[in-house]
């Protein structure tokens, strides 16, 4: 880990609730599995914002990230934790082209999705029950525990999702357990980055922090308020829309002089 991410400062940890948080990868998986099944040649050659990724591309890619659980798990434990939950957001952006190279040789060897999202699901049912909470798995980005990781799974498979509805024209349904373990990830990554208390950010009904340097709020209505819907926090986290684009469409509520995030985002890169 660097010294950077050793000093940076974080908010009280959050308590995820493992069983829920288990269910949930697995039934987003299931849901992003049935649309899959469902796409035409035509729907998987489509583009998406994401670079020059097709669907394809990014329904195989989704399956990787799921099926990273398991590949891990397979894997000898490492010795030690290296990367806390919320280092994980600020750990990614650095393996970005190798994601992407590995994104890309996935799509090419797998001609059919659906087999593929079906040895990836069976995988996963077979190794999770058996597997506890604390066990340490060698992932891209350094050694985590398994409860955390699958909270960083809820993120892959939210965000990514969100982009196949986008890019495909579909209505791929989010689980309401994965969507908050998302939500409240990114806000909490967004309290990390600008650690303060001068700014309360609002995702209702899943998530509030205070964030930025300045005068600390204590008592009665915050001088600086941001609140927004989760879907519209996860695509500011992640750079699917900006700061300006989502005030001007009145996603955005933002009042006081330091409300302003747009310098701050995206959280994760």
């Amino acid at each position: 880990m660097s010294s950077a991410a050793q000093k940076r400062p974080r908010p009280r940890p959050r308590r995820y609730d493992a069983g829920k948080i288990r269910a949930a990868v697995l039934i987003q998986f299931g849901a992003v599995h049935d649309a899959v099944r469902d796409l035409t040649p035509a729907q998987l050659a489509l583009p998406t914002h994401l670079g020059d990724w097709t669907v394809r591309d990014l329904a195989a890619h989704i399956a990787m990230g799921a099926g990273s659980v398991a590949a891990c798990l397979e894997k000898p434990a490492p010795p030690r934790q290296e990367v806390p939950l919320l280092d994980w957001p600020f750990a990614t952006v650095s393996r970005a082209a190798q994601i992407s190279d590995d994104t890309k040789s996935i799509a090419a060897s797998a001609p059919d999705l659906d087999a593929l999202y079906e040895r990836t699901g069976a995988r996963l049912a077979e190794l999770l029950p058996a597997a506890p909470d604390d066990r340490l798995l060698a992932t891209r980005v350094g050694a985590m525990r398994l409860d955390d990781f699958l909270v960083t799974r809820t993120v892959e498979l939210v965000v990514h999702t969100d982009d196949l509805n986008h890019a495909a024209g579909l209505a791929v349904p989010y689980d309401r357990q994965a969507l908050a373990a998302c939500t409240r990830l990114l806000a909490d990554a967004l309290a990390v980055k600008a650690p303060g208390g001068s700014v309360e950010v609002r995702v209702p009904p899943y998530a509030v922090v205070q964030c930025v340097e300045g005068p600390r709020h204590t008592r009665g209505t915050p001088p600086n308020v941001v609140e927004t819907d989760p879907l519209t926090w996860i695509r500011l986290a992640t750079g699917r829309t900006t700061w300006d684009a989502a005030v001007d469409d009145a996603k955005v509520g933002a009042s006081g002089e330091r409300a302003r995030l747009a310098g701050l985002l995206p959280v994760l890169g």
